[in-house]
């Protein structure tokens, strides 16, 4: 099993990693560590792989159901333990609980309070950072510190399609252009020949929105799901394909 470990710059008693393919015992195209329960793998192999994960972890982690939203789950909005979590994006600060963030080329983006007392996960592809999933997250993080500014936040930008990868279209763009956020427009490139086709930097994206808010400890950003077949799974080049995980806890 090869788990990748955040480089950044968060405070001790908090712990994070990020899955790959390796280490399951899915059959192709899911092969072989599929963690996601929505994409018609078979489902004891998916709650094996879930198994083998949860060992690394200090308990069952907290399964989502992302729909590209901006809905956050708190420790509040779980106190009646609902089996179905509908979210995009989770914050605790209770130690020992798993934040967690399927994937397979949107951008995981993990979150760390610097005095180590709150963490933050989100899923956002370019529709959740443009309507503000980001904001969304740091809002619910100071929501459970009442002293927590936006500038004592780290956050690490976990695997995600990358730069010359990332085509899209006109309605993108649009979706940015209005925010009036420095960095944005830039992050879309014009491909030569192709008509209203851009290149989508979600990276810059989740930068310009972050520093933006105050965030300016921004770590990560550097992988390609899309290039990185072997490593990763990637819905924009497979299509049919599994998920992988981006996990956070604080020590108990």
């Amino acid at each position: 099993m090869n788990l990748i470990t955040p480089q950044w710059a968060a405070p001790q008693n908090i712990h994070a990693f990020v899955t790959t393919r390796f280490g399951g015992v899915s059959n192709a195209p899911y092969d072989s560590l599929n963690l996601g329960d929505h994409v018609e793998d078979d489902l004891k192999s998916v709650l094996t792989n879930r198994a083998l994960i949860t060992a690394h972890l200090p308990s069952e982690p907290i399964w989502m159901a992302q729909t590209h939203s901006t809905i956050v789950s708190t420790p509040k909005s779980r106190e009646h333990g609902n089996t179905s979590i509908n979210a995009d994006a989770a914050v605790s600060n209770i130690p020992g609980e798993v934040l967690t963030i399927l994937t397979a080329d949107c951008l995981p983006i993990l979150f760390a309070s610097k005095d180590g007392a709150v963490i933050g996960a989100a899923h956002a592809g370019w529709r959740g950072l443009s309507a503000g999933v980001i904001e969304n997250t740091v809002a619910d993080m100071r929501k459970l510190s009442s002293q927590l500014l936006a500038k004592d936040i780290v956050t690490w930008l976990g695997p995600a399609i990358g730069p010359d990868s990332f085509e899209v279209g006109e309605d993108v763009v649009r979706a940015f252009e209005g925010l009036d956020i420095p960095m944005s427009v830039s992050a879309f490139s014009p491909i030569a020949g192709k008509s209203g086709k851009y290149l989508a930097n979600i990276y810059q994206l989740a930068r310009a929105r972050l520093s933006a808010l105050g965030v300016h400890a921004i770590f990560g950003g550097d992988r390609c799901t899309v290039k990185e077949e072997k490593e990763f799974f990637s819905y924009r080049r497979d299509g049919k394909t599994g998920r992988f995980a981006s996990f956070i806890w604080l020590s108990k």
